[in-house]
């Protein structure tokens, strides 16, 4: 049986070497030596994923994470900030993922150029950030975009506006794999291109890309000359992911043979967070768990928040020395996601990718610092969107932080129905941002306007029946109200 697979497994990497060689043949020259590059990445992550069978972990071996291996952020603070902030600011580079498109919010292009606040994009905000903190110190940290072949082109004819900024700005790109079809375990592409019938056939492989894409981009060994000693990555669409200096304190402040190459930023965990990775003790070693390494019978033990009180942020801190380290030996090890998709046309595909945070074992001297919740503002929807638009924060250089006006640091919860999804849509609904500076819990479902100056207190729900139309007049205040039905009032 094992002989039997084993063969089994030579001939689907054999029948997979062969398209891959046959799509090269279809490349531009240009090109040629970039999809090279990128296959073998893809080679080595089918190989594994032939190999591996089953969970990838065992979970009577896990346990929670040692005191001393998360500290908490109040403790890194009180060693309050040396007088020369500049030196460690000019030893880090500020890394965006940048590989995804807007279309989960109904826009076309990059997620990162859609308004979030007074106009300014995710973009905007994360250069006027950067801007204001090598004003401020008169350091020189750059921003570095990781884009997609999704978002690439956009995203560099956006670049030219930041010309007069004073922030470097690099890109590189993430590695382009093919989608596989389900049942052959075939690339599911004809040729390289990208459009017409290939258009579905490709995928920027998930962020543990980065270490790969980026040594191999030559922006890994261009900073470390430059005298760059860490990068910080985070998610564009994290709007509380800004350079924390004290958490870059603590890092530059570690005696030489102690020092972190790998810090995750976590926080705890609400009933809205079950099912973001948590961090365990595996074998030993610091390991971030993902909802989809879980086996069955244990995810609602994953989800509870008295067991793993913590998730991940996706804010890393990472050592660019151990990187290039870890991957000349390559030694980077990160579970494979496989990622179930079904193409337009009803093909099942699958897509191989992996995960930045998964990388954590790899590395030497690792930490997670318990942050603040405010250090995790994600916007993947229009309800997060209203979130930010609205005045429970005020923005400063680039930065939003809870307005001092609001009684309770938690924010609320919201949800918008179907009719909110697109961000037109969205903004077609609410004359103007409601005052939610004293909201809880706001639900909206169905066929529903807002007028201008609405105020939102307590906890409240607003259902239009299919077929209803609900308009809230301008200037109305709702407190604890449950508003259903229909409820249209006209001006005459």
């Amino acid at each position: 049986m094992v002989e039997f697979q084993e063969k089994l497994r030579l001939q689907q990497e054999s029948s997979m070497h062969t398209e891959l060689e046959k799509l090269l043949t279809t490349a531009k020259p240009s090109e040629t030596e970039i999809s090279r590059k990128d296959f073998e990445g893809f080679t080595r992550l089918f190989h594994r994923f032939l190999q591996e069978k089953g969970p990838s972990i065992d979970w009577a071996k896990i346990q929670r994470p040692p005191e001393d291996s998360v500290q908490p952020y109040e403790k890194i603070k009180l060693k309050g900030l040396p007088a020369d902030v500049a030196s460690s600011l000019n030893k880090l580079a500020v890394v965006k993922l940048n590989g995804g498109l807007g279309t989960s919010m109904g826009c076309k292009g990059p997620k990162s150029l859609i308004s979030v606040r007074n106009e300014n994009t995710f973009l905007d905000l994360t250069v006027q950030q950067i801007e204001h903190l090598n004003k401020s110190y008169n350091a020189d940290v750059p921003l570095v975009l990781m884009n997609s072949f999704n978002t690439d082109e956009d995203t560099k004819k956006i670049l030219q506006k930041y010309t007069h900024n004073r922030v470097k700005i690099h890109t590189f790109n993430q590695s382009r794999y093919p989608r596989i079809n389900k049942e052959s375990l075939l690339p599911v592409a004809t040729n390289m291109g990208l459009t017409g019938e290939n258009e579905e056939a490709w995928y920027p492989p998930g962020h543990g890309d980065i270490y790969t894409s980026f040594y191999n981009s030559g922006l890994l060994d261009k900073l470390i000359a430059e005298g760059k000693e860490y990068i910080f990555v985070s998610n564009i669409d994290n709007l509380g992911a800004t350079v924390d200096l004290h958490i870059l304190n603590h890092l530059m402040n570690q005696p030489g043979d102690k020092r972190c190459e790998f810090v995750m930023e976590v926080t705890d965990k609400t009933r809205a967070d079950v099912k973001g990775g948590t961090l365990t003790q595996y074998d030993g070693k610091l390991r971030l768990l993902e909802i989809a390494q879980v086996p069955k019978a244990q995810v609602d033990e994953f989800k509870s928040v008295t067991k793993f009180k913590i998730f991940n942020t996706n804010n890393l801190w990472i050592s660019l020395p151990a990187i290039k380290r870890l991957h000349e030996k390559n030694a980077m090890d990160m579970e494979i996601i496989v990622n179930p998709k079904t193409l337009d046309g009803g093909l099942n595909v699958i897509q191989l990718e992996t995960a930045v945070g998964a990388a954590m074992k790899s590395f030497d001297n690792v930490l997670g610092i318990n942050v603040p919740r405010s250090r995790f503002l994600p916007v993947k929807t229009t309800s997060d969107l209203l979130l930010v638009m609205s005045n429970l924060y005020s923005m400063n250089a680039g930065s939003l932080t809870m307005s001092p006006k609001r009684e309770f640091p938690t924010t609320p919860h919201v949800k918008l129905g179907s009719s909110f999804t697109k961000v037109r849509d969205f903004l077609k609904r609410f004359e103007s941002i409601p005052d939610m500076l004293e909201l809880d819990h706001l639900t909206v479902s169905g066929d529903v306007t807002f007028g201008k100056q609405v105020t939102v207190k307590g906890t409240v729900i607003i259902i239009a029946n299919h077929g209803d139309r609900i308009d809230i007049p301008a200037g109305a205040m709702l407190e604890n109200k449950i508003v259903s039905g229909n409820l249209r009032i006209l001006d005459h």
